[in-house]
């Protein structure tokens, strides 16, 4: 079984993205990580390059025209999915803010394995944690995805969708097996300074300079304060993260008991709690039952 990492970044310096983290968190599962380096105004290439033998660069420049909701994004993930082995079987896409805990990595093998040769399994649906603020709370409210696929097949006409946040295969959503396994999503924890950077640029990807100008002061620091709901996290942190959270230099604290609701957005809260569904949930995927 040959199994190939991918992913994309640009100004993970500048935007204090742990891409380092990120790329890490995947090398004990794969045999090669193919990532797509967007030309940067900062060491993002550097840093990429000191990550070890088994990073494979591939040099890209964003077309910055494919702004409209966030195309830029599939376009380099395409890129790097493109580049990996012809013999993989398997290909496990990482974000540069995401990390997959050491904890997953039996199952995550395990279920490789065990779905290589059945033709109706296309990818692997993960759980995801959005951590937000600081490392030691959760967003948990419905705006938040509570799924998605990071492992997919090697097979023809598998192509990233949309703003990159999952796949489909000819225009179809991917039949998927859910694991048990999470995606540790960090994109909402940096310095408030870095990220409010981090959001005026990312929202570049969406509108036009004049739009984002508008809507945002780059000079300003992000406010966590507005959240309307997070829960305290009770686990642990992949062991490659340790440093960033030793490293924290800002003060985020939250009454978890505190939600800033409408009284619809409450009341679908609760039943989501209390049975587990989400209702109106988005589902970009087509889960199979079973063994």
């Amino acid at each position: 079984m040959y199994i190939s990492g991918f992913t994309f970044i640009r100004n993970a310096v500048k935007l204090d993205y742990p891409v380092r983290e990120a790329i890490i968190s995947v090398l004990p599962l794969v045999e090669e990580m193919v990532v797509a380096v967007g030309k940067s105004e900062d060491t993002t290439r550097e840093l990429i390059e000191s990550l070890g033998p088994n990073i494979r660069i591939i040099d890209t420049v964003w077309d910055d025209r494919l702004r409209e909701g966030g195309k830029v994004l599939a376009e380099e993930t395409n890129k790097a999915l493109d580049a990996v082995s012809e013999k993989t079987d398997w290909c496990i896409y990482i974000q540069g803010d995401e990390c997959i805990h050491e904890k997953y990595y039996d199952e995550i093998r395990t279920k490789m394995e065990k779905y290589k040769d059945n033709k109706w399994v296309e990818g692997l649906l993960f759980d995801y944690a959005h951590f937000f603020g600081s490392y030691d709370y959760l967003a948990d409210s419905r705006s938040w995805y509570k799924k998605e696929i990071r492992v997919i097949k090697n097979l023809e006409g598998i192509r990233s969708y949309k703003d990159a946040q999952g796949f489909r295969r000819k225009g179809k959503k991917l039949r998927v097996k859910q694991i048990a396994a999470e995606v540790y999503h960090y994109g909402w924890v940096r310095h408030p300074k870095y990220q409010m950077a981090k959001l005026v640029e990312a929202n570049k990807l969406w509108h036009s300079d004049a739009e984002v100008a508008g809507k945002f002061k780059a000079e300003e620091v992000f406010d966590y304060s507005t959240v309307d709901s997070v829960k305290t996290f009770e686990g642990t942190h992949p062991k490659v993260m340790q440093a960033r959270i030793d490293a924290i230099n800002w003060k985020f604290d939250r009454d978890p008991s505190v939600k800033t609701f409408s009284i619809k957005v409450k009341l679908l809260y609760a039943i989501e709690k209390y049975t587990g569904w989400r209702i109106g949930e988005y589902k970009n995927y087509k889960l199979l039952r079973g063994e």
